[in-house]
């Protein structure tokens, strides 16, 4: 996709999920990517790169600085995007004919990777949260448009260098699982970027005390991250204390390791993240299963050499 040279065009990927209210399903996989050039909006972009056609105009705003898909079904599994219009930040509804609903034209100031709160994130499950890199607040912004401050977590702030993005640990990354965070290459900024990928595993973030569900929020400048986990009150965890030369920018995403796949030709690979102790109960079945199977096989030999039998 090149249609925004140097722009912070932030995508989303579809799971596939129907919109009860339109009557029509967002495909699998499919990508839908800030149009960051008049007239302003989302694109749908195919796995070439290349824009599909499918362009839907997101009125009201002066740019655009966030999407994401609603997976809960608090926001009927719609497109979400915000935009700038006066100093504040319009969120904006999608359904999958391109019918366009402003949830609020109100909300704070907010720009980066938005994510949608899961059912037992304390009182904000279904929300969509946003960051606010000048204030270090963390909004929570509902179906009805009304907005409440998450958390304003011990970060830096400003222009380049505040709370930049989110991501919410999904069910599963504990056992095993990877969280992964762009380092956007700045030039004559202090917070510089390599134009490299960054990345934790769920071991890492296990030590720190995250746990599934928890919240991910990183900052633009030194890529610093903490966790925040709500129930009856929300509470801010330290994952990443010392900035770095990181540039930070777009989505904190995950991969859950799933089962190791069944051997295909090709050179062997060892799996990762994967250790296994026999109980001491199996290890007796075991060996039970072995022994018994020479005795099987000495049986066999014997037959097999035609011993003769015994006269009387």
């Amino acid at each position: 996709y090149h249609e925004d040279p140097g722009g912070e065009a932030y995508l989303a990927v579809s799971p596939g999920a129907r919109v009860v209210a339109a009557g029509c399903n967002f495909a699998r996989d499919d990508v839908f990517l800030l149009r960051l050039h008049a007239p302003l909006g989302v694109e749908r972009v195919d796995a070439a790169g290349q824009n599909t056609g499918a362009y839907i105009d997101i009125p009201g705003v002066t740019s655009l600085g966030g999407i994401a898909i609603d997976t809960t079904g608090a926001f009927d599994h719609r497109l979400l995007a915000t935009g700038a219009s006066g100093g504040k930040t319009v969120v904006s509804a999608v359904d999958c004919y391109g019918g366009v609903q402003v949830i609020t034209r109100s909300a704070p100031s907010t720009e980066g990777g938005l994510a949608v709160a899961p059912e037992g994130f304390g009182s904000f499950g279904g929300d969509l949260l946003a960051p606010d890199e000048y204030t270090g607040r963390i909004y929570a912004i509902a179906p009805d448009g009304s907005v409440a401050t998450v958390a304003r977590p011990s970060l830096p702030t400003g222009g380049d260098i505040g709370v930049e993005s989110l991501g919410f640990v999904p069910a599963g990354f504990l056992r095993g699982g990877e969280v992964y965070y762009a380092d956007r290459k700045t030039p004559n900024n202090a917070h510089a970027g390599t134009d490299a990928v960054l990345r934790l595993s769920s071991s890492d973030l296990s030590a720190a005390g995250v746990r599934d569900g928890d919240l991910l929020a990183a900052t633009e400048g030194g890529a610093t991250l903490i966790a925040v986990h709500c129930d009856a009150t929300c509470s801010v965890i330290t994952v990443v204390a010392t900035p770095t030369a990181s540039h930070g920018e777009g989505h904190i995403v995950f991969t859950v390791d799933k089962t190791v796949p069944s051997p295909i030709p090709g050179p062997a690979v060892q799996p990762t993240h994967i250790t296994t102790t026999p109980s001491r109960s199996s290890v007796t079945a075991t060996n039970a299963i072995i022994a018994t199977a020479i005795v099987i096989a000495l049986v066999a030999l014997v037959l097999a050499l035609g011993v003769p039998r015994r006269r009387t």
